[in-house]
């Protein structure tokens, strides 16, 4: 490995990503998210609705699902994960909807009140955290960006 050619560029990467998560706002999006994964998870037990077996089994996978696509488990290097927390968006919209397409007419207000809110912090803390990822992808496309107009005012100027 340390004889490839783009060993300092992969180094640079790495080291970029790795103080990009260990900032204390991305710490604080990753420890809620965690918790509201396995609060949605455990919301059939703790809310009371445990009887409606098929809502509560969907909680529990969405809610385990959530924790570790949010948890950052999969890696910290956010600037390519970021689409995981676009994933745990989904999930978060999810769990607003479930208990009415997955429970029907026997959807309580404990049930709708407990998912609405957690989806809601879900989808929003999911949406900090992609934000998060792609302010550093936006960084890189500026100077994309900057080359493109250099090489067309370069262009135009052999031109005319």
């Amino acid at each position: 490995m340390e004889t490839h050619p783009d060993i300092v560029d992969m180094r640079a990467r790495h080291e970029s990503a790795e103080n990009m998560a260990s900032t204390p706002k991305v710490q604080a999006i990753d420890a809620m998210a965690f918790l509201t994964g396995l609060y949605l998870a455990a919301s059939p037990w703790i809310a009371g609705f445990n009887g409606l077996t098929r809502l509560s089994v969907v909680n529990l996978i969405v809610g385990i699902s959530y924790a570790l696509l949010m948890s950052g488990g999969f890696g910290r290097a956010y600037d390519r994960t970021h689409s995981m927390a676009w994933a745990a968006c989904a999930l978060g919209v999810w769990t607003i909807v479930a208990p009415w397409v997955v429970a029907g007419d026997q959807s309580t207000t404990r049930t709708v009140v407990s998912n609405v809110i957690t989806g809601a912090v879900a989808t929003l803390l999911a949406m900090a955290a992609a934000m998060g990822g792609a302010k550093k992808g936006g960084a890189e496309g500026r100077s994309l960006r900057g080359r493109r107009a250099t090489g067309s005012g370069a262009y135009r100027a052999g031109s005319g």
